[in-house]
């Protein structure tokens, strides 16, 4: 175990041995202190004897859940025994570029920012790029938020009292994008770094391909973030058009 990291990194992880590995080495690359906390949310495939391969890094932490949770409250796990000033969030598909969160921390300490988060390459299951890069704004607002998640979790950095103050919840809809929204609803502002410095893995069963489930989904974060009927159809209209911009760039899938 490190003493005094400056940041918790926090994976939750079910059933995702072929690309594990790749995300812990991005973890362990980084040039800042750090703890990496991993939680096996009952994966059933090798997740675990890839993990033990890094079981001698005093800064690694592994769990393993008694019962599948899920993602949030799996992450949530995480933070409640996070000892760094800072969460950062890596799904075990995605990895990171070596300074991302040397880059990360300069514009935290500079802004005193509620979350700080980047733009995204992504990158096919195979790990080649597609090509596409997924740019951010420097600043965005509860209000510029509420009308399209910008904000990809496995790019976000944030105080640790803040991720406890307001954990994840919700898994049956999108639990980040009401977590980004709750968070600047009290705390104002994020900040974006317009960098690729996250890997940003397509898949096949990620619960964002089926577009009629994922705009219910969208639906349905509005709606518990206390919005009417009516502004929760608005809002959800006004993801669904910036994501089909985004869907017009043609990716083999």
């Amino acid at each position: 175990m490190v003493d005094n990291p400056m940041i918790s990194v926090i994976i939750p992880v079910y059933n995702k041995s072929s690309f594990i590995g790749k995300a812990i080495d991005s973890v362990l690359l980084q040039k800042v202190s750090l703890e990496l906390i991993i939680i096996d949310d009952c994966s059933t495939d090798l997740v675990d004897s890839v993990i033990k391969k890094y079981e001698k890094d005093k800064r690694v932490i592994f769990l393993r859940n008694n019962k599948n949770l899920g993602v949030a409250v799996s992450r949530n796990i995480g933070v409640n025994i996070a000892r760094g000033e800072y969460i950062a969030y890596l799904d075990a598909d995605d990895y990171w570029m070596p300074n991302k969160l040397e880059k990360q921390l300069i514009i935290m300490k500079k802004e005193k920012c509620a979350i700080c988060f980047t733009e995204r390459e992504l990158i096919y299951e195979d790990d080649t790029t597609t090509g596409v890069v997924i740019k951010v704004k420097n600043r965005i607002s509860y209000k510029m938020l509420k009308f399209h998640n910008c904000i990809a979790c496995s790019s976000v950095m944030l105080p640790t009292f803040i991720a406890k103050e307001i954990p994840m919840c919700n898994d049956e809809y999108h639990e980040d994008y009401i977590n980004w929204l709750q968070i600047l609803k009290v705390y104002g502002i994020a900040y974006g770094i317009k960098e690729p410095l996250l890997k940003y893995r397509l898949s096949q069963n990620g619960k964002s391909r089926n577009r009629i489930k994922s705009a219910k989904m969208t639906y349905g974060v509005y709606r518990y973030m206390g919005m009417n009927k009516i502004q929760s159809l608005f809002y959800m209209l006004s993801h669904l058009s910036v994501s089909f911009i985004k869907q017009k760039i043609k990716i083999r899938l």
